[in-house]
């Protein structure tokens, strides 16, 4: 081989090896904080982890973390973020705070609040009231961009009927139960429209993308008061 030829080799190969290792960090990227929420789920489910819902302060106690999933004790204690609105749900782990009167059809004004939490979409009613809650997160624009947002409602895909939803808001906890889980098109928002019926019964929505890291359909878990 030339001195030549061995350049463009290397050359080309360099190229190839750069290519093969942005691709890697890409799904590294976009992926990763769903690729954690799943395994920690798995983990939890591998060791019979069960979690109880504490109504207290995320200041006052400390948050489960990875470390106490994997090696901690199985009966574990799931705290709000904050009592002025948080979420929690038990089944999956998660615990977040909820950001009200978040504009559903503002990129500009959701997208910067699903990095930090999950949002409540105006227009809707809060919880004890009539009508419909609306709650969303791990929204994105791009399929690229996913990995910056919070992906605690990632693990939706995995509540059932009869599951535990745990809503604190103005230092009240409101407790429902799941009824129902499916996929809808993106452009079904009659949810929004119906939300302030003050005929209709009470009901908690959980909305966030499906498949993950793209914006195709959206996944929907209903959820009623728990008599």
């Amino acid at each position: 081989m030339s001195r030549s030829e061995a350049i463009k080799f290397l050359i080309v190969r360099s190229i190839g090896n750069f290519l093969v290792l942005f691709a890697i960090y890409g799904v590294i990227a976009t992926f990763g904080p769903a690729l954690f929420y799943e395994v920690q789920y798995r983990i939890i489910q591998i060791r019979g982890v069960k979690f109880t819902v504490q109504s207290q302060q995320a200041a006052k106690s400390p948050q489960n973390n990875f470390a106490q999933i994997l090696t901690g004790s199985k009966e574990q204690t799931l705290i709000p973020f904050d009592p002025s609105f948080s979420i929690v749900i038990p089944k999956i782990g998660a615990s977040s705070q909820v950001f009200p009167n978040i504009d559903p059809s503002n990129k500009d004004e959701f997208l910067p609040i699903l990095q930090q939490g999950v949002a409540h979409a105006k227009g809707t009613v809060f919880p004890g009231m009539n009508g419909n809650i609306y709650l969303f997160a791990h929204s994105t624009d791009n399929f690229w961009d996913v990995g910056r947002y919070n992906a605690v409602f990632y693990l939706l895909k995995d509540l059932t009927a009869g599951d535990d939803i745990v809503l604190f808001f103005n230092g009240k906890r409101f407790n429902y139960k799941v009824s129902q889980v499916g996929i809808i098109d993106s452009d079904q928002t009659y949810f929004l429209a119906q939300s302030q019926d003050k005929n209709a019964k009470q009901r908690l929505i959980l909305q966030t993308c499906w498949p993950p890291g793209t914006t195709w359909k959206r996944l929907v878990v209903f959820a009623d008061p728990e008599l």
